[in-house]
């Protein structure tokens, strides 16, 4: 099972461990791609702050992002799965799961990313800003400028089983899975119950407890069917909308209640 999260505007601090070595990232077809985002970006945050914060979209109040962007290369470097905090982030909780779930975290979350391209979750990387809504000044806007690089390397890193897909829109657009690859994919939506409305905070929060719901109960559906029966036994209220025929992804609802 392959699972895609989108990242969290929020970050924690970078702290004070070993600086960035770019060539220990996973994924090692994205490289090029990375760096050729890592120089620009510094560039970009090492002159104009005015310029850079309106390219990145920051507010005045978000000045220090800047900085923060600007040092990428010397910071500290932590697991991406201490960097994403936010609410998806806080529900899956990645540092209280047992260490068996922990090692299917490692193998199977992907978070995409505008700098990064995509990353496993075990990944040392510095804290940053940068969303994948951004175009930078020398390479555009990122959703293309990933589309290619991305549309290589993670057919293979799907491997042959479940693909679950919980990106939000920019994220998703960087790379949609097709062929077989899309058959065995499944978005998932948060609906409120008793109004069938889609919902926000809520939305991130619920797909965070799915994340660690099946990873703490070691279940590995192995397509969009298995998983719609796993999340049942699981106790979620779900819904399923198999595609008329073969090739596009499985849509998922996921019925909540209560909105918190």
């Amino acid at each position: 099972m392959l699972v895609l999260l989108p990242p969290s505007e929020g970050k924690a601090a970078s702290g004070r461990g070993a600086p960035l070595k770019p060539e220990s990232l996973s994924l090692p077809g994205l490289a090029a791609a990375r760096a050729a985002v890592l120089d620009e970006l510094v560039e970009l945050c090492a002159g104009d702050e005015v310029k850079a914060r309106e390219v990145l979209g920051l507010s005045e109040g978000l000045r220090g992002e800047v900085a923060k962007n600007a040092g990428l290369r010397t910071a500290g470097a932590r697991p991406a799965g201490e960097i994403y905090t936010g609410v998806l982030y806080d529900a899956l909780g990645l540092a209280s799961l047992d260490p068996a779930a922990k090692r299917r975290a490692a193998r199977s979350l992907l978070v995409f990313s505008g700098l990064w391209g995509a990353l496993r979750v075990t990944d040392r990387i510095p804290s940053y800003r940068c969303s994948m809504g951004v175009r930078l000044p020398g390479l555009g806007a990122l959703g293309a400028h990933w589309r290619t690089p991305l549309a290589d390397v993670l057919p293979a890193a799907a491997g042959d089983g479940l693909v679950l897909d919980l990106r939000s829109a920019a994220y998703a657009a960087a790379w949609k899975p097709q062929g077989e690859v899309a058959g065995r994919t499944a978005t998932v939506r948060v609906l409120h119950a008793p109004t069938r409305k889609v919902v926000s905070h809520f939305n991130k929060a619920t797909k965070g407890r799915i994340v660690r719901s099946l990873l703490s109960s070691g279940v590995a559906p192995e397509g969009p069917g298995e998983l719609v029966t796993a999340l049942r036994d699981l106790g979620y209220v779900v819904e399923a909308q198999a595609p008329a025929r073969a090739g596009p992804a499985w849509s998922l609802d996921v019925l909540v209640a209560e909105v918190h």
